[in-house]
Parts: C-alpha cells; structure tokens; sequence
C-alpha cells in the first residue's frame, strides 16, 4: 500500500491534478476571505469611496445654459426617482466659486442646512450629522468659459449599509457560491480532458516500450506527437536501442562466422582421422570431433534461428512435416531401440510457418525424446490442430528443473554425452519468432513437451 502511495504522488498526472485543484481552493478561498472582510469590516472606507465616484459622475453630467452657468444635472431615469423617494437619505447641490448655491436636488435646502458652505468646498469629503444621522459627502469641480464650478453629493451611511446589506452582499454570496461550483466543475472536467489528451501520447509511448525485446530491437519509438519535454528522452532511448541493435547483430555475425569457419577444418580432421588405422586414441578423437562437429552445427542452427529475418512463411502441413522428422530419426530410433509413434488428430489443417524451421524443432524435440526414452520405450508425437505434442516415458526431470530446460548450454543428470546443450534453444528461438508457445511438463513417468500454435488453417473449405 505504501509503494502505491508513493507512485501515484510521483505521476505527473497526479502532480498537475493536484496543482490546478490547489489553484482553485486558493483563488476560492481569497474570494471569501474579501468577502468576509467586507462583511465584519463594514466601515466608513466603503461609503467614502462610493460617494467620492458618484460625486464625480454627477460631475460629468452637469448641463450648462449658453451663459456658461450650470442649470441642471441629467441623470435621465436611472437615478432620478432616488432622488424622488430618499429625499433624507442622498441628496446633491450645484455651487459657484464664492459658495452660491445655483440648485439643490428634490431633497432642497433643508438637506444641507448643517452644512458650512465655505468650508466645504475646501474639503474633498467630509462628513456631517442630520437628525443624528451620519451623511457622507464629496465635492468634485469643472471648469467651464474661465469659471469653476463645484458639485456636492451626499449619501447617508445607514443608506448605503442598507444597501449593501440587504442586496449587494448577499448577491455577492450567492454570487460567490455559485462562482465557485461553476469554477469547480469547470476546472475538474478542463484538467481532465486536458491531462488525457495531453499525456495519452505517453501512455502510447510506454506501451510500445513494453513490447520491445531483443527479438524486436529494430522498433524503435515515435516521438511525433509526444511533448517537446519528453522528446529528447525519446531520442536518447532510440539511440540506445541503436547501439543494442548493432551490438546483437555483431554478436550473432560472429557467432555464425565462426560455426562457418569451424565447420571445414572439422570436417577435413574427421576425414583424416578416418582413413588412420583403427586404435582406442583414434577412436576417441574420432568422438570428440563428432561432438565439436555437432556443437558448431547447433550453434549455426542457434545463430539462424535466432533472427527472424531468415525465416521464410509459407503454407505448411504439418502431417508433413512430422513424417519427415520421423524418417529422419528412425535410423537412431532403432539404434537405441526406440518405438516412434504418430497419431494424427489434424487432417486436412496446415500452418502458416517456415518449413525448415518447423521441421529443425520437431527434430530436435524428438531427439531429445528417444535419447531421455530409454530402450525398448515409446516416443508419441500427437498432433492436433492447434498443437503437437511429443511425449515420452524415461526418467524426466525434476520440477525444480523444467525452467532450465531451455537454457543454452543445459543439460541434465540423465543427458548423453553427444549432447551440446543446444537444441531446446534453438527450438525455442523457432517458436518465440513464430508466436508459438512451447512448454515442458514432468509427467509420470517422462517427459511432455507442447508446442502451442496461434494461427491454423484448414486447407478444406468450411473446416477451419
């Protein structure tokens, strides 16, 4: 639980979900807080502020007569029933320079009657009392031919609370609840089409990672469509496959050319040793250039199997293929005295494989049978249409020892000595190159090996 912990904080998904969801909270979150602020703070800052602009809008909408003299204020419909219907509550006057009032609001004189006309035209905005009520004021000028005017607006605070309270706050809470489910749906379902559009790039690049192995080193990754971050990664990966590729190719060259060049003067010292008159020494090196010839032979057979360029596919019969393994191993069959037995259960199917190939792992499979059978025993090759089966019924092998049968160079307690080790990996180089699956099971007694096919093919109309 801890290593999944741990992995799913190191996803890149993971981190940038996290840092837009953190964004949101955040932003969501000072939204409140000035909200809040509003709220509790609810002084006398606010009112100045909004009675300073509304003093100056006033300002701007100040009608002159052809003398130059203010005469009136146009406020159309938008503002004028305020003045109407809050006479007590906001009120404005228009002033000359000396302090003469040219005209009031609906609210009249009597509104302004506290007030010292000098003095406030002196102060930007000042407070004063009415009826015990705190008003709010502020005074903006225009000039207009050479002469200064002066505009006085006046709100009382308990006006403005009211109006903040009653619908500018709580529209601002709705408001702000709804800004913030909107945000949040918004944002979850952006990041979400977001990250899966912009990391399924990398989720097609890591699968066809997975699928590269030595037998598949010529792929190589596409860096099209993924980001700019992750394409020199990419290309440094590609580059090492490169150096992978050109180091197996050498190492498979090598191998074939030297089982090419042993092969001839092995074959020149086995003639030699031949036509030498016949002692124990000779016979003796007579076999070990038997062994090192059949070595040199598997290791060319392990080099050719192992690249599957070499493999040409083809329409195969399997009965076929089968009978001719058979033929070619009845000589040592009746050697060691070993029966062969074929049962067919797959007429009229053939594969999609190459012939040599697929008659070099049968071989080998049931060579290895008749040398583990023991005499007077049974090898059976049943083939089926989708498998083939060789069984036989010597000593097998332990359980622990089935995963090492196919390893180079293995070979068990009960082996021969003409054995090299090779030819169960070379039989499973034919099938991991065809897509085959070839296991082994310990039966009793002996031995069962299975060669699993993929892709079969009737050569009959309607039977596949």
């Amino acid at each position: 639980m801890r290593f999944r912990t741990m992995g799913q904080l190191n996803s890149i998904s993971a981190k940038v979900l996290l840092a837009f969801v953190v964004g949101l909270i955040l932003s969501v979150s000072l939204i409140i807080i000035v909200f809040v602020t509003a709220s509790v703070l609810r002084n006398n800052i606010f009112s100045e502020v909004e009675v300073h602009d509304f003093a100056q809008e006033l300002v701007e909408r100040l009608v002159f007569n052809a003398d130059g003299v203010p005469v009136k204020i146009t406020l159309e419909n938008k503002y004028n029933w305020v003045f109407e219907s809050f006479r007590s509550e906001i009120a404005y006057r228009v002033l000359d320079q000396s302090g003469n009032v040219l005209f009031y609001s609906p609210a009249g004189e009597e509104f302004w009657s506290s007030v010292d006309t000098r003095n406030s035209l002196m102060n930007g905005f000042f407070q004063f009392e009415r009826d015990g009520i705190v008003v709010d004021a502020a005074i903006h000028s225009i000039e207009n031919n050479g002469n200064r005017w002066f505009v006085e607006a006046a709100v009382s605070r308990r006006f403005v609370y009211f109006a903040h309270h009653a619908f500018g706050l709580n529209f601002i809470e709705k408001g702000l609840v709804l800004l913030s489910l909107v945000l949040f749906f918004v944002f979850s379902a952006c990041v979400h089409f977001i990250l899966s559009h912009t990391l399924k790039p990398l989720r097609e690049l890591s699968e066809s990672a997975a699928l590269i192995s030595p037998r598949s080193l010529q792929s190589r990754l596409e860096n099209k469509k993924v980001p700019s971050e992750i394409a020199p990664l990419v290309n440094s990966f590609n580059h090492a496959l490169e150096r992978l590729e050109h180091g197996y190719r050498v190492q498979q060259e090598f191998l074939a050319t030297a089982a090419h060049e042993l092969k001839t003067p092995l074959a020149l010292i086995h003639a030699q040793l031949e036509l030498t008159p016949e002692t124990e020494e000779r016979n003796w090196l007579l076999r070990d250039v038997n062994y090192m010839s059949r070595q040199v032979q598997q290791l060319l057979l392990l080099a050719e199997a192992s690249e599957q360029q070499n493999y040409r596919i083809c329409i195969v019969d399997m009965y076929e293929v089968a009978i001719d393994a058979l033929s070619y191993l009845q000589r040592i069959a009746d050697a060691e005295k070993v029966k062969l037995n074929l049962i067919n259960h797959a007429s009229g199917v053939s594969l999609q494989a190459d012939k040599g190939a697929l008659f070099t792992l049968l071989k080998n499979l049931i060579e290895n049978a008749i040398q583990h059978a023991g005499s007077g025993k049974e090898v059976r090759i049943v083939i089926y249409p989708d498998r083939i089966t060789v069984r036989d019924w010597g000593d097998g092998v332990d359980e622990t020892q089935l995963s090492q049968l196919f390893n180079r160079f293995w070979r068990g307690e009960h082996r021969r000595e003409l054995g090299a080790g090779l030819g169960l990996a070379i039989c499973r180089e034919i099938a991991l190159n065809h897509d085959w699956l070839l296991t082994a099971q310990r039966m009793e007694p002996g031995l069962l090996f299975q060669l699993q096919f993929r892709h079969v093919k009737s050569q009959f109309p309607g039977e596949e």
